[in-house]
């Protein structure tokens, strides 16, 4: 990098533009010059009748002051005598380069909700001028661009940042038990939170609340079991696949958009089934009695409280999958049913039963990649069966324990194999097809039954609304792993459960983000649009003066197209750089 000055004459006077431009050799040979930073502005001194003034802040004083900038080499004029300083351009520094593009990007999203507005009234600065609100939106921005630890926000991705240039703070903002003690303030609002962000999700996306999505996840923590029993960690089915440690249930409300609305943090031992008629109550108690349609997966609701929704009034509409027992018992009779098609490739069967609506549907699509995983998996099995069935092994014991690998490994095909165990140690076993269940099997593939009390709705709109559970699905991989929500590592109840709202108003700043590039770039992910930011850097620009102060420049680096186009397509436009500072004379401003 090195410094260029552009020369204009306007009104017959010189203008001395100074900026620092990156020079790159491409592959051909060429050398391609890039601007980074517009610095401004420096008077030429023998221009009298012109003098640029800019308005810095000085670290001295703590106050704005007014200065003329002069090259080092020469005199100031007579009439910039009191704010004319030189600055020796020649011994210009680069310092502190930290990332901004994304930090912007996510505060404006924050603003955008109005959280800075909801959490203002609510957490009020200490007595000690703390800025719990500012941490809260540290915390939360963190979570969101690169997600980790409090300790790796207070010891590392701070000062990496431009936040505190954003938020007007300083290090101490994210002072370690400070970000702690700012977890211990903030659950008491959530339920005000729902409100908020639902009407915010409406004003700003005109959502609608008629259909919820509704489903459960668990996320576990690498630490020793609580002695509390009446801790939530817990252990039980985990859908990460981390049996061996202990979780809690998180139950999420979102809307078929991907908007969330609520959300409840549930003991790690919970019941699906457990769970759904709370839930009910919640949001009848927050948001009124209303004819909304809840779409689930089988085996969160109970025929109890599928029967409580049906005698609801007004009655509380579901759509719910169905356990694979039942299309069992009713197969002869949707046997007989047309099938009706819904749209390409996607066709059901409409059974009515007394008070309910069965749907069966089958896509052809998923038709097709089941079977493919089937075969796949039962290629797999025979080969690694007919390899144990070569192996000379010593004992019938060690032939089981084998065997039980092997069903461990490919267990959905397992069910279709007939194993016949030998008679003596001395011999192998032997195995076979159970053609009957291979049937049965492809029968089933790709294919699903659903239970409602929605009477009089098309069979297509039926089928969209429970397509729309891959939503939530989006949801919890979203927190799980872009916003890095597990493993836990906190120890304090009330902190594990602050820690998930965290993620949440995070989660809820990305679905913003994402709703915003659904209407004008449906290709990109949130994601991808913070790491095209990310790379939007602000840097320090630091000019000795003749009399031994520093001006120090804080510069963010020039968009590129990629980014320019971006902020085009959303309507966001860039605030302008921030004012220069002076220090004091030998004093360095960290």
């Amino acid at each position: 990098m090195y410094l260029r000055c552009n020369r204009r004459f306007k009104d017959g006077k010189e203008h001395r533009y100074w900026n620092i431009v990156e020079s790159k050799r491409c592959a051909g040979g060429k050398v391609v010059q890039r601007q980074v930073l517009y610095l401004g502005e420096i008077n030429d001194n023998q221009r009298e009748a012109w003098c640029r003034v800019i308005e810095a802040f000085d670290e001295q004083t703590h106050q704005r002051t007014q200065l003329a900038l002069f090259p080092a080499q020469g005199e100031v004029p007579d009439y910039a005598r009191g704010y004319g300083i030189q600055v020796r351009l020649d011994r210009m520094e680069l310092h502190r380069p930290r990332q901004w593009g994304a930090c912007w990007l996510a505060c404006h999203l924050y603003e955008q909700l109005q959280l800075d507005q909801f959490w203002a009234d609510r957490l009020l600065d200490s007595r000690e001028g703390t800025c719990w609100r500012h941490i809260l939106q540290t915390l939360v921005c963190y979570r969101l661009i690169d997600p980790g630890s409090e300790w790796r926000l207070h010891r590392l991705w701070f000062e990496k940042s431009a936040m505190g240039d954003l938020l007007d703070e300083d290090y101490s903002l994210v002072e370690k038990n400070a970000l702690y003690r700012c977890l211990d303030k903030v659950l008491e609002h959530k339920r005000a939170l729902f409100g908020h962000l639902r009407d915010r999700w409406q004003d700003l996306f005109q959502a609608k609340f008629d259909v919820l999505l509704y489903d459960l996840t668990s996320t576990y923590f690498e630490s020793d079991p609580p002695n509390n029993p009446k801790d939530k960690r817990r252990y039980g089915y985990s859908r990460d696949k981390r049996s061996d440690c202990v979780q809690v249930v998180i139950a999420l409300i979102v809307t078929p958009e991907g908007f969330p609305l609520a959300y409840e943090v549930l003991a790690g031992n919970t019941s699906d089934k457990t769970t759904l008629r709370e839930f009910l109550h919640k949001i009848e108690t927050q948001y009124g009695k209303a004819e909304r349609i809840w779409v689930m997966d089988r085996g969160i609701p109970s025929e109890e409280v599928l029967t409580e929704m049906r005698q609801s009034d007004p009655p509380v509409y579901y759509l719910v999958g169905t356990p694979k027992g039942r299309l069992t018992k009713l197969e002869q009779q949707l046997l007989s049913l047309p099938w009706q098609a819904v749209r390409p490739g996607v066709e059901v069967k409409l059974l009515p039963q007394e008070q309910e609506l069965y749907i069966l549907a089958q896509s052809h699509d998923r038709i097709h990649k089941e079977r493919a995983m089937r075969r796949r998996q039962l290629r797999a099995l025979v080969k690694r069966l007919n390899q144990l069935q070569q192996m000379k092994l010593s004992s019938t014991q060690k032939l089981l324990l084998k065997l039980g690998a092997v069903k461990g490994q490919y267990r959905a095909a397992w069910r279709l194999i007939d194993i016949e165990m030998p008679e003596s140690s001395g011999s192998s076993f032997s195995f076979r097809l159970n053609r009957q269940k291979l049937r049965a099997v492809r029968r089933r593939e790709g294919r699903y039954l659903l239970r409602s009390n929605l009477w009089g709705r098309e069979p297509a709109e039926l089928w969209q609304f429970y397509i729309q559970l891959v939503e939530i699905e989006a949801a919890f991989k979203n927190l799980k792993d872009d916003l890095a929500l597990r493993p836990i590592h906190h120890q304090l109840e009330h902190r594990i459960e602050a820690h998930i709202f965290i993620a949440f108003i995070a989660y809820c700043l990305h679905v913003t983000l994402r709703a915003r590039l659904r209407r004008v770039a449906g290709g990109l992910t949130a994601r991808a649009v913070l790491d095209k930011f990310a790379a939007i850097q602000m840097l320090d620009v630091q000019f000795p003066t003749t009399d031994g102060r520093t001006l120090i420049l804080s510069r963010y680096t020039e968009p590129t197209i990629d980014h320019k186009l971006l902020l085009e397509q959303l309507n966001l436009t860039l605030p302008p750089q921030p004012p220069p500072r002076i220090t004091a004379d030998r004093h360095m401003v960290h």
